[in-house]
């Protein structure tokens, strides 16, 4: 027998007043809500959307659709070297919407409140007559002044990404063409890691102190590495050059691209990674690498900044031929 559906008031109260667990919140009593304040800290605040069909698929597990949400919005507070402190969240459910899959979505939800130490402060949930989505704001506290924006790259300076490139764009490529697990030479455990990198990102907020000291520039990757590049490139009146050689691929992807090397492309330009790209002085190179060591976030020195415009990425110093260069919406 399927259970019977909450007004919106009951579906609040029975879906997200558990997760209201900070004082200000107000146990979603209210219409706004109170956030904490951080002595010198200044406060940090990002958001994204996630819609069924475009940012993940339908049938996908509704409490690893909800830590998605979440957890990409913490990769872009990691980037600013900023310590989550809670968020909000809207929901637009379709009429078909079933009591327990709001559960697990909720109880996906309470999984990384736990883990990252956050509350929910709001949000609002409405009707759409298709598809769901989801969009969460997340705020942070970051150290006054030190958080490092797209702008501070300069010339001679070292560029790093964390943990690797591509797993979840090629986790993707294997969602939509089963075929390419074969075409691939991919070993069972290689296929499940880059599935599972497409579903559940892991947000870099172990490394926020080595951010906050050592990035002059810093985003997250989610739209491709070379795309997001491109975009700090552009914000600090820079060019990145990027060996391809160096991109830190995990063992799955570099299978996937030395049985077909066009996945290199994929990896690269794909979406989805959610790991961080900074630059970082010369001097503070040493240092930077030895604190990342410390917090277990694997770092790569993968090119250098340098004067003009634009990103290349070489291999042998020889352009690397990628097509388009980013995922885009539009």
């Amino acid at each position: 027998m399927t259970a019977r559906r909450p007004d919106e008031a009951g579906l609040i109260a029975r879906y997200f007043r558990p997760l209201a667990t900070a004082p200000g919140a107000a146990m979603l009593l209210d219409d706004a809500a109170t956030l904490p304040h951080a002595y010198g800290c200044e406060l940090v605040v990002t958001t994204d959307a996630l819609i069924a069909g475009e940012h993940f698929f339908a049938e996908d597990p509704p409490d690893a659709i909800a830590r998605k949400a979440l957890r990409v919005n913490l990769s872009d507070l990691a980037a600013k070297a900023a310590r989550p402190v809670g968020y909000l969240v809207t929901l637009a459910l379709t009429d078909d919407w079933e009591p327990d899959w709001l559960d697990s979505f909720a109880e996906g939800l309470a999984i990384d409140q736990e883990e990252f130490g956050l509350s929910l402060f709001g949000g609002d949930t409405v009707r759409t007559p298709g598809p769901f989505f989801v969009s969460i704001t997340a705020f942070g506290h970051a150290p006054e002044g030190q958080a490092p924006r797209r702008t501070g790259a300069a010339p001679g300076q070292r560029i790093y990404v964390t943990g690797t490139i591509g797993d979840a764009a090629l986790g993707l490529k294997l969602r939509q063409d089963e075929r390419l697990e074969l075409a691939w030479d991919l070993r069972r455990a290689e296929k499940e890691r880059l599935l599972d990198r497409y579903l559940l990102p892991e947000p870099r907020l172990a490394l926020i102190e080595a951010v906050a000291t050592y990035a002059a520039a810093s985003m997250d990757v989610s739209d491709g590495l070379v795309g997001d590049a491109e975009k700090l490139a552009g914000a600090s009146k820079v060019a990145l050059a990027i060996d391809a050689a160096r991109v830190p691929l995990s063992d799955a992807a570099r299978r996937a691209v030395e049985s077909d090397p066009s996945a290199f492309a994929i990896a690269v330009t794909g979406g989805d990674d959610y790991e961080l790209l900074l630059t970082v002085d010369p001097d503070d190179a040493e240092g930077f690498e030895a604190e990342a060591a410390a917090v277990s976030v694997a770092v790569t020195d993968i090119g250098v900044v340098i004067e003009g415009e634009g990103v290349t990425i070489e291999r042998q110093g020889r352009a690397v031929p990628l097509g388009r260069t980013s995922f885009s919406h539009f």
